[in-house]
């Protein structure tokens, strides 16, 4: 073979993940750092809690959540620390038991995910509305599928595998995530300490935007305690219902009586309507937008035997037509590519450790690191220069990691200062320039 590249060996700085200074800009807008070493450390040790936690949510935005991992950014410990903004790199030793000792504090303290609002507040960022103005509030369970571990909290999850049931909050049409928190497998929906989860997200929203709120969740949710505090703290709310134990066919007849008939398809016949129905300590009736279907024939058109209905109700604050109360809670569905990126893209689909609390805090670790990628990306496209082939509303986790956390540079350092060159051949280096300039 004619005109082989080859390879030699070269004693220039050359750095993979350049992406670790959008990172560092980022996280020195936060008070993280002081809050951690408020939190003091054990006895005998050199490293500073902020020097142990930052690094590690360094290699969330690069996709990576071993403790080993932390050994690729011991090899140019002064561009990591200078680009992160810290003194020292822990080993992976010293990274896993400083974890396993900040996780409980992590984990109840609530300053990761203050971190994050203030992440968002600083650098400008407003979430974006829907369509009627709300700004919208997803709040879902997603599986961390864990089999054939032993770590603790793992266990038998509606999903039909061994794992974790955490709970998230989306804010906005770009997804910025507004709370977090971990759960054994087993927990449901709506077990214990669901609604205290709901008072806080709302809280660390309000921090974020004055704009109205659209509370989104599906039927693990129905449940009047979240009805009630969301009425309580003036929050709109599209709930789908669960009509388990409830008769389709008073349905069907209620459907006739109060619903639009529309014929989607031969065979099937929908009726799409409202009713009133009186709650237990709510004042005045709560709203039921329904969408009730008859069908008497599959898709191709055979003929049933017996008629089917199928009977989706939503619980809402709303008073828009109900096709459009339909149309935003659909939206919600958009929060599974969301769960997507966290678990396969940032890599939390299983944790590290094997204790609980520990694999808590990572989960809220990882939730700012998601943060990070999605600031990167909405700011990206921005930019008034089209680098992607079709119109996008947002990056994903994955593409951000690839395009900007990976991208490689040379450190030069000349007149006592530090300069980070990048290559021609990478057409996203002006943007990156861009970024950097904007979040430092």
């Amino acid at each position: 073979m004619k005109n082989r590249i080859k390879i030699k060996d070269t004693q220039d700085r050359l750095i993979t993940p350049s992406g670790l200074l959008l990172a560092g800009a980022l996280l020195a807008k936060t008070t993280l750092g002081r809050m951690l070493n408020r939190i003091g450390k054990p006895d005998g040790v050199k490293h500073q809690n902020s020097n142990c936690v930052i690094p590690y949510i360094g290699l969330l935005c690069q996709g990576k959540t071993a403790y080993d991992d932390i050994r690729e950014l011991q090899e140019d410990p002064g561009f990591t620390c200078q680009a992160l903004c810290i003194n020292t790199i822990p080993s992976a030793e010293t990274l896993r038991q400083r974890m396993d000792y900040l996780a409980k504090e992590i984990k109840e303290s609530g300053m990761v995910m203050a971190a994050s609002v203030e992440m968002l507040k600083s650098a400008g960022i407003e979430p974006t509305p829907t369509h009627t103005g709300h700004l919208p509030l997803d709040i879902d369970v997603s599986v961390h599928d864990n089999s054939l571990t032993k770590k603790e909290g793992v266990e038998w999850t509606y999903k039909g595998v061994d794992g974790y049931s955490p709970i998230y909050a989306y804010i906005g049409e770009e997804g910025y995530l507004c709370n977090a928190q971990l759960r054994e497998g087993s927990k449901h929906s709506q077990c214990a300490g669901t609604v205290e989860f709901l008072e806080d997200t709302l809280r660390l929203a309000r921090q974020l935007t004055p704009e109205k709120l659209l509370v989104r969740m599906d039927s693990g949710n129905d449940s009047l305690d979240n009805i009630k505090l969301f009425i309580k703290e003036d929050a709109d709310f599209v709930i789908k219902r669960n009509c388990r134990g409830e008769s389709l066919d008073n349905w069907l007849y209620t459907a006739m009586r109060h619903g639009t008939p529309s014929n989607p398809r031969t065979g099937k016949v929908t009726y799409t309507g409202s009713v009133y129905r009186k709650r237990e300590g709510v004042g005045e009736p709560l709203r039921i937008v329904f969408e009730v279907s008859e069908i008497t024939a599959s898709a191709n058109g055979q003929m049933l035997l017996q008629s089917e209905i199928d009977v989706q109700t939503w619980w809402t604050s709303l008073d828009y037509p109900e096709d459009k109360v339909i149309r935003l809670y659909n939206d919600h569905a958009t929060c599974e590519q969301f769960h997507s990126e966290i678990k396969t893209d940032i890599g939390l689909e299983r944790f590290p450790s094997g204790k609980f609390d520990t694999n808590a805090a990572i989960l809220l670790l990882g939730a700012l690191a998601y943060n990070i990628l999605r600031i990167i990306g909405q700011e990206a496209l921005r930019g008034g220069t089209k680098l992607t082939r079709r119109n996008v509303r947002r990056l994903r986790a994955k593409t951000v990691i690839n395009r900007f956390m990976l991208i490689a540079g040379r450190v030069i350092e000349h007149a006592r200062q530090v300069f980070i060159t990048l290559g021609r051949s990478n057409i996203w280096r002006q943007r990156f320039t861009e970024l950097y300039t904007a979040f430092v």
